[in-house]
C-alpha cells in the first residue's frame, strides 16, 4: 500500500510586486512546511518556486495520512462512578456514552488522589488530502502582504488576482478551492510564448514541463543566477563589464519568467554627467545594468533583460535606447542648469524648505550644522574653517533640480557642484560624505570633515527630536534616529574619535532656538545611543553582561566604552574572572550595607562621599590578621602598576595585572572576618574592600558579571 506521495501547490497570479517576490516565496514554502510539520506530516526534499506570476512548492514523499494518535481521557473518580452496590451511575454511564462504549470498557487509573475512570484509545490521523486545502489556505492567508486586494464580485483578498490553482499529490488532483479557484493539474506558461493552458502530470514534473513547453523559469534562484551570467557574457562581448547591484538582480528576477540580456547604448556626451546620475536614472528607473569599461569608468553600454525571445532583437535594444535616452538627457540638462547657480547661492532658497514644523528651515538646520561642526573640528584639533564651511554647505543640493529628479542623488551632486564653484577638495568631500553610513555595514566618512559633518547632521536630527518629544515609537522612526545613533556611534569608535558623546549632544541641543525637553533631552539622547551599543555588541557576539559591566560605570565617551567591553570580554574567559567577579559582589553587597556598621564620622564621610571616600579611611596600624597585610600590599601594588596603562586605556593589560590579585582575595576571605565586633577593625576593613573595589571600578564593574 502506497504510504507517501510527491505533492505540488501552485498559486497562479497577476503579476505579483517585484519587490516581494523573494519574501513572498520564501514566507510561503516555510509556513507551508511548518504547518505540515505541525500537523505530523513528514516528507522528503522540498524546493520553492516564485516567478512573476506564481509561488509554488514540490514536496518529496508526503505522507499520506497523518499517524494515529493514542488517547486517554480521564472520567469520575470511582468512588463516584458506582453506588454501594457496584452498579454504574448516571456519572459513568454519561461518561462510557460519551466516548460511544460500555462502562465495562472503561479502564481504571491508580492516581496519589484515588482512583479514576479513563477511556483509553486511538485517534486514527486524517488523509493528508483532506488536511492540505485548510493548511494552504492558512499559509497564504498569513503571508507579510502589507496591503491586500480584491478583484471581480469576490471578497477574497490577496495580494493580486489570483487566476488558477494546481494542487497535485501524487498522480491525482486535490479536491479544493482557493480564493475561488478549482483546483486542477494545468498550469499557464508565458504570457505571449505559451499562452495556452500546460498539463502537470506529477508534481517532480513542474519544472521542467514550465521550462521547455511554458517558456518560464520558475526556480527564482535558477532565473537569478541565468540573468548575472547572461549580463556578464553580454556585457563582455562589448569589450565591457556589466555593474551587477544585488538589489537590482533581484527586482529583474522578479520581473522576468523567460530572461534574455540584450545590450543597449546611449551617446557618449551623456557621459559628462556625473555618473551616479547617470547609474541612478539607468537602475532605479529603468532597470538596466551600468557597464564599467576597463579603466573603471562608466560605458556608454547598459545592459537589460527582456522577458522574452525576440525575433528581431534590434527592434528592442532600439526600444529601449529610445526610452533611455530622454532620461539621460534630462539629466544633461540638470546638469547643466544647476551649475549656474553657486551652492553658496543656493542656502538662502533653503529657507522656505521646512525641516520640522518645530525645528524650523533646512536654513536653520544649516545654521545648527555649521556650529555643530565646527565645534567638532575644534574638538579634534582639526580645521575649523573647512568643517564649518562644509556644513553650510552640505544641504544646499537639497533645491537643485538634479536632486530633486533624482533624490539618491542628496550629497553626490553637491560635491559636483561645489567642484565646480571652486570649494576645495576638502569641502566638497565632506559634503559627499555627510550621509555615511547610510545603513548597517555601510561605510564611514573618511576625511577629517566629512566624519565632523556627519556627526553634526545625526546629533542635531536626535537633539531636536527628542527634544521637542518625538523620539521614535515601536516600529515608526520617520527620521531615522536608530540608524543615526548607530552611526554616531560607528564613527566615533571605528574612526576612533574619543569624544564625549553626553557633551556633544548638550552642544547640539544648544544650538536649537527652543527645546521643550532641554532639560532631559541630553540624557534621554546618550542612553538612546547607549542601548543601540548594547545590541551591537550583542550581534557581534558579546556577552550582555560583558557590556552592562562597563555601562554600570555610567560612561559616555564610545570610543573609552569599546576599549573597556573588549578588555572585559578578554577578562571574562579568563580562569580568575569568576572569583574575582563574585569577590566583587560580595564586596558591593557589604559597602552597600556600609552606612550602618561605621562609626558615626565615618558614617557621615561615607554618605557625602561614597566607597570613594570610605577607600581613602584605610588604616594599616589597624590590620590584626597577615591576609589583610598581603592584600593590602597586593592593592598598593596593583595601584602602582596598573596607573600607567590606565593613563595608556590599556584596559585590557589592566585587568590582566589585576587578576593576579585572586589569590589575595580569596585568602583575604578565607582568613578575615570582615565584620568584626570591635567597631574600629570593622570600618578599617570595609574601607579596604572599599580601595579594593574602586581599583577594579578604574575599568569596569566586573561584580555585574554572570558566574
Amino acid at each position: 500500500m502506497t504510504t507517501h506521495a510527491d505533492f505540488l501547490i501552485e498559486l497562479g497570479t497577476e503579476e505579483l510586486p517585484p519587490k516581494a517576490l523573494k519574501s513572498l516565496q520564501d514566507a510561503f514554502a516555510e509556513g507551508l512546511l511548518s504547518r505540515l510539520g505541525d500537523a505530523g506530516l513528514n516528507f522528503g526534499a522540498a524546493d520553492r518556486f516564485g516567478a512573476p506570476r506564481r509561488l509554488a512548492v514540490v514536496l518529496k514523499d508526503l505522507e499520506l495520512k497523518q499517524p494515529d494518535e493514542a488517547f486517554e481521557r480521564r472520567g469520575p473518580a470511582v468512588k463516584a462512578a458506582f453506588d454501594a452496590d457496584g452498579n454504574p451511575t448516571k456519572a459513568a454511564e454519561g461518561f462510557a456514552r460519551s466516548n460511544g462504549v460500555s462502562v465495562d470498557q472503561l479502564e481504571r487509573m491508580e492516581t496519589s488522589k484515588g482512583e479514576w475512570l479513563v477511556y483509553r484509545g486511538v485517534e486514527p490521523g486524517r488523509a493528508t488530502k483532506d488536511l492540505l486545502p485548510d493548511l494552504v489556505q492558512a499559509t497564504l492567508d498569513a503571508l507579510p502582504i502589507p496591503k491586500r486586494m480584491r478583484w471581480g464580485a469576490s471578497r477574497d483578498e490577496f495580494v493580486r488576482p489570483v487566476q488558477w490553482l494546481v494542487m497535485l499529490l501524487g498522480d491525482d488532483v486535490v479536491p479544493a478551492s482557493i480564493y475561488g479557484i478549482e483546483a486542477d493539474r494545468f498550469t499557464r506558461g508565458h504570457r505571449f510564448h505559451a499562452p495556452d493552458p500546460i498539463r502537470i502530470k506529477r508534481p517532480t514534473d513542474y519544472a521542467d514541463v514550465l521550462k521547455e513547453q511554458g517558456w518560464v523559469l520558475a526556480s527564482f534562484d535558477q532565473r537569478r543566477a541565468t540573468i548575472a551570467e547572461q549580463a556578464k557574457v553580454a556585457a563582455e562581448a562589448k569589450g565591457v563589464t556589466a555593474v551587477i547591484d544585488d538589489d537590482l538582480l533581484d527586482e529583474v528576477t522578479a520581473l522576468n519568467e523567460w530572461p534574455v540580456a540584450l545590450v543597449g547604448q546611449f551617446d557618449e556626451r551623456f557621459l559628462d554627467v556625473p555618473a551616479e546620475a547617470l547609474v541612478s536614472s539607468m537602475q532605479e528607473h529603468q532597470k538596466y545594468f551600468p557597464t564599467m569599461d576597463e579603466q573603471g569608468r562608466l560605458a556608454s553600454y547598459f545592459v537589460f533583460i527582456a522577458n522574452l525571445e525576440s525575433k528581431d532583437p534590434s527592434q528592442v535594444i532600439s526600444g529601449n535606447e529610445k526610452v533611455i535616452r530622454p532620461r539621460l538627457a534630462d539629466a544633461a540638462f540638470f546638469w547643466d542648469t544647476d551649475r549656474k547657480t553657486p551652492l553658496v547661492e543656493r542656502v538662502e532658497k533653503l529657507k522656505s524648505v521646512t525641516f520640522q514644523q518645530k525645528l524650523g528651515s533646512l536654513h536653520d538646520k544649516a545654521g545648527r550644522l555649521k556650529a555643530i561642526a565646527g565645534e567638532i573640528a575644534r574638538r579634534l584639533g582639526d580645521d575649523v574653517e573647512v568643517a564649518e564651511r562644509a556644513a553650510w554647505l552640505a544641504k544646499a543640493d537639497l533645491v537643485t533640480d538634479m536632486v530633486f529628479e533624482f533624490d539618491d542623488m542628496q550629497g553626490i551632486a553637491g560635491y559636483y557642484y561645489a567642484l565646480h564653484d571652486g570649494e576645495p577638495d576638502t569641502v566638497a568631500r565632506a559634503i559627499l560624505e555627510q550621509y555615511k553610513p547610510a545603513g548597517a555595514g555601510d561605510e564611514l566618512p573618511t576625511s577629517r570633515a566629512g566624519m565632523a559633518v556627519a556627526l553634526a547632521d545625526r546629533l542635531d536630527n536626535l537633539a531636536g527630536l527628542f527634544g521637542i518629544g518625538q523620539p521614535p515609537t515601536g516600529t515608526k522612526d520617520p527620521f531615522a534616529l536608530r540608524r543615526a545613533a548607530l552611526g554616531v556611534l560607528r564613527i566615533l569608535v571605528e574612526r576612533e574619535l574619543d569624544l564625549d558623546l553626553h557633551e556633544l549632544v548638550a552642544f547640539a541641543a544648544d544650538q536649537h532656538a527652543n527645546l521643550p525637553q532641554r532639560e532631559t533631552v541630553v540624557d534621554q539622547v546618550v542612553d538612546y545611543a547607549l542601548d543601540r551599543f548594547s545590541a551591537w555588541y550583542q550581534d557581534d557576539g558579546f556577552r550582555p553582561d560583558v557590556f552592562q559591566a562597563v555601562r554600570a560605570l555610567n560612561p559616555s565617551r564610545p570610543l573609552d566604552i569599546d576599549r573597556r567591553v573588549k578588555a572585559v570580554a578578554g577578562f571574562s574567559a579568563m580562569a580568575q574572572a569568576e572569583a574575582l567577579a563574585a569577590a566583587n559582589k560580595r564586596v558591593a553587597n557589604l559597602l552597600n550595607k556600609a552606612g550602618d556598621n561605621l562609626g558615626t564620622e565615618l558614617a557621615k564621610g561615607f554618605k557625602q562621599g561614597g566607597p570613594a571616600w570610605l577607600a581613602r579611611q584605610a588604616n594599616p596600624s589597624l590590620f590584626v590578621e597577615s591576609a589583610e597585610t598581603t592584600l593590602w600590599d597586593a592593592i598598593e601594588t596593583a595601584e602602582h602598576d596598573v596607573a600607567p596603562m590606565l593613563d595608556k586605556t590599556d584596559y585590557q593589560g589592566a585587568l590582566q595585572r589585576l587578576a593576579t590579585l585572586r589569590d589575595e582575595v580569596d585568602a583575604y576571605f578565607d582568613q578575615v572576618m570582615v565584620m568584626a565586633e570591635d567597631p574600629a577593625v570593622r570600618a578599617n576593613r570595609l574601607a579596604v574592600l572599599a580601595r579594593l573595589r574602586q581599583l577594579f571600578l578604574q575599568v569596569a564593574d566586573i561584580s555585574v558579571l554572570q558566574q
